[in-house]
């Protein structure tokens, strides 16, 4: 039985990312709300971050997306005052802001860990910064209520941090931040420390949140998931690069280099051929003549199976040695290690790279 297809548009060959400065911009909007213009940052020979450059509209939700050591972190804290960069310039409403510390920004950032301050309550947490710019009293009695009111705190602003769950203890960081109404957000792995349902049910409360203050978010995630479920725009990061900007749809669909397609989803890479699993189809090893047009076919053999609940991943050898996985329906009959199947695909569900 064969899996859904999915529409994946085939590929002549890999593209190459250039390192100039992409445009990602709304219509009407004139000064992107934060621009990166070959932004570089050396440690010790070693370039984190390698000529990145990015044009964010105000009201947008960016993502970087990569694995640890890309240079997404560097970047955020290049962006935030943390860092200072080794070469390029950093632009929040047309303005350079290099050399400027994080509170001389108009950037706010919540922090992986929170960094909350335990000793305090969760208002007066929120409370910091406009403290810090002298806000009068009532007018941050005021706006403390409206932001526990928008991250469905209310009742809980007297509490400590050891006091609050997770969750809550993330909303409070988020609290504090959007309070000081930012240019932009940034968001450091804002969920990584939550259990996998508290993630999922954050991600929706994150986006609604967004779209009620449409403040610009940029949000740092190693999870595809997170990233291609928030964003209105993703940039995928290798090696302190980025390889490719677009919608979550673009990147995923149309994957422009070989890293792109292999971070975003698991494939089969057959004699020079990237296949989504999910669009395999697996069947006896009976020789099948005649083919419908456009079918691809090769012979393999199970080495074996895993069960995921809903379907089985069934993995293979192919003819030439390499491995490939299918997923497959959990209701196809079982496979055993050792059989002789074929492994197909129809050609538009193929991307080929060099």
């Amino acid at each position: 039985m064969e899996a859904k297809p999915e529409a994946v548009e085939a590929k002549p060959e890999a593209v190459e990312a250039k390192p100039e400065a992409v445009e990602v911009r709304g219509a009407g909007d004139d000064v992107p709300v934060l621009e990166l213009r070959h932004l570089s940052k050396d440690y010790a020979g070693h370039r984190a971050v390698n000529s990145v450059g990015l044009s964010i509209p105000a009201g947008t939700f960016f993502s970087l997306l990569g694995p640890s050591g890309c240079g997404k972190t560097t970047t955020l804290r290049l962006i935030g005052g943390f860092e200072e960069p080794t070469e390029g310039e950093v632009l929040l409403r047309g303005e350079i802001v290099n050399g400027r510390k994080p509170y001389e920004r108009n950037v706010s950032t919540v922090f992986q860990s929170y960094a909350l301050f335990p000793h305090l309550s969760a208002s007066e947490n929120i409370a910091f910064g406009l403290r810090r710019r002298k806000t009068p009293g009532g007018q941050i009695l005021r706006r403390v209520e409206e932001a526990l009111n928008l991250v469905s705190l209310n009742g809980k602003g007297s509490r400590r941090p050891a006091d609050l769950s997770g969750g809550e203890r993330q909303r409070v960081a988020l609290a504090r931040s959007l309070i000081l109404e930012p240019d932009v957000l940034l968001l450091d792995e804002p969920l990584a420390a939550l259990d996998p349902k508290l993630r999922q049910q954050m991600r929706h409360e994150l986006k609604a949140i967004e779209r009620r203050v449409g403040i610009t978010f940029l949000l740092v995630t190693h999870d595809q998931e997170e990233a291609l479920s928030l964003s209105d725009r993703v940039a995928i990061m290798n090696n302190g690069r980025i390889e490719q900007i677009g919608t979550p749809e673009e990147v995923y669909l149309r994957p422009q280099t070989r890293f792109v397609a292999s971070f975003l989803g698991e494939m089969n890479w057959i004699d020079g051929v990237g296949v989504r699993p999910e669009v395999t189809h697996v069947d006896s090893g009976q020789e099948v003549d005649g083919l419908p047009e456009g079918i691809r076919s090769v012979s393999a053999v199970v080495t074996g199976t895993v069960f995921l609940g809903d379907r089985i991943q069934v993995r293979l050898c192919l003819a030439n040695g390499e491995e490939a996985k299918a997923q497959m329906p959990r209701a196809v009959g079982a496979f055993q290690m050792g059989d002789s199947v074929r492994l197909s695909w129809h050609a538009t569900d193929e991307m080929r790279f060099d």
